[in-house]
């Protein structure tokens, strides 16, 4: 029987620190991978398995999505505490239009659309990890339903990708979201992080994915390995300006770190050239080596 999809929230609010320098110059899910931009690729996906409502939750540089909203149709929707919250605030600000509902990352790139719109149960996507992994991994019973979520492990299947909330998830969600949203120890918590301590309430199954069927880029070098045209060229300004000053090429830049000045603000990165380690401040421009 199943159940049928009502729509998408794509959330596409945070900063992606991890993704430095490109981040910094351009919301992550707007970067073009393999000839498409990444939200771009996740809309159209989503409207070929017959989606037809989606939101977009925006807040970095929410001015860049604007033009979804005419190309695609979709509705954009701000979390204006993007930058004191964790995605949390993100279903919060959606709350309304939670149901049968699918829960996407901005900057997935799926190799075949995996979406539906007649879906038989609550799941979250997983893949396998036949070694070690620092993924949130997920123990499940004989049914398939999720019956313990842990940071680390090995040999096993690891929470990536989209996830199906019913209605029934969403309310019971939300509910305990709003119980809990105004404490402190709250701000930080990703939504996944509440969903582990009511696991007893909020029932998904796992959803097994083949590898390399999902992919998720957390930094610029995992990036290079899918796509190796950013290997010779990031379509970033400062790595392009960089390459020019230092006598590289853009490939030999790697290990990019961002980091945080004593308020917290992300004001710069760190790189690697050549075995040397530098730091490179957004605002001042400067470029120096470390010691």
């Amino acid at each position: 029987m199943g159940y049928k999809v009502d729509n998408a929230i794509i959330m596409a609010a945070g900063l992606s620190s991890r993704f430095a320098p490109l981040s910094y110059e351009m919301p992550k899910s707007l970067i073009q991978v393999k000839g498409e931009i990444l939200i771009e690729r996740l809309i159209r996906q989503l409207q070929n398995a017959g989606i037809r409502y989606i939101y977009v939750v925006v807040g970095y540089k929410k001015e860049k999505f604007s033009y979804l909203e005419k190309l695609f149709n979709v509705k954009l929707i701000e979390n204006p505490v993007y930058e004191i919250r964790n995605n949390n605030s993100t279903i919060k600000v959606v709350e309304k239009y939670l149901g049968n509902s699918y829960i996407c990352s901005s900057d997935n790139y799926f190799m075949e659309n995996p979406f539906e719109n007649v879906v038989e149960e609550a799941y979250y996507a997983t893949v396998y990890a036949p070694g070690e992994t620092k993924e949130w991994c997920v123990d499940f019973d004989e049914d398939g339903w999720i019956t313990n979520v842990a940071i680390g492990g090995k040999a096993k299947w690891y929470m990536l990708g989209h996830v199906f909330w019913t209605e029934q998830f969403s309310k019971r969600f939300i509910k305990i979201l709003n119980e809990v949203y105004d404490e402190p120890q709250t701000a930080d918590m990703l939504w996944e992080s509440i969903y582990m301590l009511h696991l007893d309430e909020l029932k998904l199954k796992i959803r097994k994915y083949p590898k390399d069927y999902i992919y998720e880029f957390d930094t610029l070098d995992e990036l290079r390995d899918f796509d190796e045209t950013y290997k010779t060229n990031a379509r970033s300004k400062i790595l392009h300006n960089i390459s020019i000053n230092m006598g590289c090429r853009e490939e030999e830049i790697t290990s990019c770190i961002s980091f945080k000045n004593k308020k917290g603000k992300i004001i710069g990165f760190s790189f690697n050239l050549c075995g040397k380690y530098y730091t490179y401040n957004y605002f001042s421009e400067r470029l120096i080596e470390s010691k």
